[in-house]
């Protein structure tokens, strides 16, 4: 299974993707990218060399119910993303969703 350990995105082909934040993500038109702002739901330390516990930082103020949502809703795109390579291969753009947002 794929890990990420201190910014590399490993494989178990052995491919290693070096990350310039520490995670990936997929956008709703099934494209994906690095996803390295923490800026949704995150935790942070004390100011270094203090033994301070983390915290959670939920700027939006999301409950345990929204979160579960997102997290559904982000797993659903992953899945879609699979089902479309499964179903057009790795070289057709069909793979990806339209956007008519854009």
């Amino acid at each position: 299974m794929a890990e990420i350990k201190r910014r590399i995105l490993s494989l178990t082909t052995g491919k290693q993707i070096k990350l310039f934040g520490n995670s990936v993500g997929i956008g709703k038109t099934l494209e994906l990218g690095e996803g390295y702002a923490p800026n949704i739901l995150s935790s942070s330390t004390g100011i270094s060399g203090e033994e301070a516990p983390p915290t959670v930082n939920n700027p939006y103020g999301l409950t345990e119910a929204e979160i579960m949502e997102l997290a559904d809703y982000m797993m659903s795109l992953w899945l879609q993303l699979k089902e479309s390579i499964r179903k057009y291969g790795l070289k057709d753009a069909r793979i990806f969703a339209r956007d008519s947002a854009k």
